[in-house]
């Protein structure tokens, strides 16, 4: 069982959720992400994200019209696989993909990139296995 905090962006209200590891993540629609998917390897019971994000996620998994394998969207920062600015820790970044055919990835990188929902969508060549798609909060200016 996880707790699962969420940061509503419209109401800046912090929403907690328990939530086992086969169910779905709050805000995830037609069970297209599981907890254990969301979590990964990572071993906190505590997850947290934005609805935002999750709303990212809805909107490229409709456009991809398809399952997306996840390898993880959060991570602590002293679980590893990550620098120490990653926004993994905030549950803002998304990797992706594994197990798509380099065709799928190809037209999933395209669906994330150009549907405009995420502030990055790393470059085909930095991650030429997966994807890693970023909501980062935007600036004003």
């Amino acid at each position: 069982m996880a707790k699962i905090i969420v940061y509503n962006v419209y109401t800046q209200v912090l929403e907690i959720y328990d939530r086992g590891e086969n169910e779905p993540m709050p805000y995830a629609y037609n069970r297209t992400l599981l907890v254990r998917e969301f979590r990964g390897s990572s071993k906190s019971n505590v997850l947290w994200t934005t609805n935002a994000a999750m709303e990212s996620w809805n909107a490229t998994r409709r456009s991809f019209n398809a399952p997306i394998p996840m390898r993880y969207a959060f991570k602590r920062i002293w679980e590893g696989g990550h620098g120490q600015q990653s926004q993994h820790y905030a549950g803002l970044a998304f990797d992706a993909g594994q197990a798509l055919s380099s065709t799928q990835r190809n037209r999933l990188w395209q669906t994330a990139y150009n549907l405009g929902v995420w502030s990055y969508v790393e470059p085909q060549s930095l991650t030429p296995t997966w994807y890693h798609l970023l909501l980062r909060k935007r600036s004003s200016t």
